[in-house]
């Protein structure tokens, strides 16, 4: 049985702003990809990251952190969730990763999941990411919290 898939219009609009923001890392094309609502799911948390704000604050932050960010595949499992491959470098540690993407109705990124190896690099972005963002990442989740 052979089984087309294509995104719907409007999740396709959004992941074309999204390769537009992955290429120019300008987090002002970014805002309105995503969901108020969206939940970000980090390879190195267990719970999920609520909210809009703390998604931004994540994405931008990895496109900073980085270096030649390129996607090499895509997936499209439906009319509305896409899968990218992609590989990057941080520090000397060369990464493979996955990013797994739900749309609305609206075509809004409504989730948002990382995947990442080899562990080492991982680590390293972790710990990058901690020392940029983490108290402030740490808030916005206790602020979500208390809003849920």
């Amino acid at each position: 049985m052979t089984e087309t898939n294509a995104l719907a219009a409007l999740p396709q609009r959004t992941l074309e702003g999204w390769h537009r923001f992955a290429a120019s890392g300008d987090p002002g094309l970014l805002a309105s990809l995503l969901s108020e609502h969206i939940v970000f799911r980090s390879p190195f948390l267990q719970s999920p990251i609520p909210g809009r704000e703390a998604t931004l604050l994540v994405l931008t932050t990895v496109a900073q952190i980085f270096e030649n960010f390129r996607y090499h595949r895509s997936f499209i499992a439906g009319s509305h969730d896409a899968a990218l491959e992609f590989a990057a470098n941080i520090g000397t540690w060369q990464l493979k990763g996955v990013d797994l993407i739900k749309f609305d109705a609206s075509g809004e990124m409504i989730e948002f999941e990382v995947m990442i190896r080899p562990i080492k690099a991982l680590a390293a972005l972790g710990e990058e990411m901690g020392n940029r963002i983490g108290p402030q990442l740490a808030r916005l989740k206790a602020a979500a919290r208390r809003q849920g």
